[in-house]
């Protein structure tokens, strides 16, 4: 990491197919080798199975959905499908809202809990889902990644509990909070 000047973001375009910013991250981190067409196919079909299931929570309406990307642009989601919903609430339901960062003071190292930011907190809750998609013993990966997200947005599977675990552990080290910088 250069100590000169903070990295520059990338402008990263929306999807072609649902025109969504995040969607689009989620597809570039579940690419591997280059293939994003593979990568797409993967992700959409994932969104096709789901949109054949039932919506988790019901009693919110379309046009009261708050966009929650960090982006920038809180404008109101338009979802272009049941599966797309699914997506956005997983991605809300596994970020996390505290981390802890090891933190050197003396010679003793100390687990510090820290509040994560919007991106990075969306970024991990990304990494998470994918990571628990591919440890799963469905068959295919749209299978694996339809059911995960599935349980992500129910508030239950893999990628949840690790966000509950990163909540323990930080609620855990609370007492290290005065060391945070």
């Amino acid at each position: 990491m250069s100590r000169r000047h903070r990295a520059e973001k990338r402008e990263i375009l929306p999807d072609p197919k649902f025109a969504d910013v995040v969607l689009s991250k989620f597809i570039n981190n579940l690419m591997l080798d280059g293939k994003k067409s593979t990568a797409e196919g993967i992700v959409y079909g994932a969104l096709e199975i789901l949109d054949g299931k039932k919506p988790v929570n019901e009693n919110t309406k379309k046009g009261d959905d708050k966009d929650e990307s960090g982006d920038g642009d809180s404008g109101v989601i338009n979802y272009k499908s049941v599966g797309l919903r699914f997506f956005h609430d997983a991605l809300k339901n596994v970020k996390p809202r505290l981390e802890v960062r090891s933190r050197r003071v003396g010679g003793a190292t100390y687990q510090v809990p820290v509040e994560v930011r919007n991106e990075r907190a969306v970024a991990l809750a990304m990494r998470w889902i994918i990571d628990a998609a591919r440890k799963r013993s469905e068959n295919t990966m749209r299978d694996r990644l339809a059911a995960e997200l599935y349980d992500a947005a129910s508030d239950r599977g893999s990628a949840v509990k690790k966000r509950d675990d990163t909540h323990k552990m930080a609620e855990a080290n609370k007492a290290f909070a005065h060391y945070r910088w």
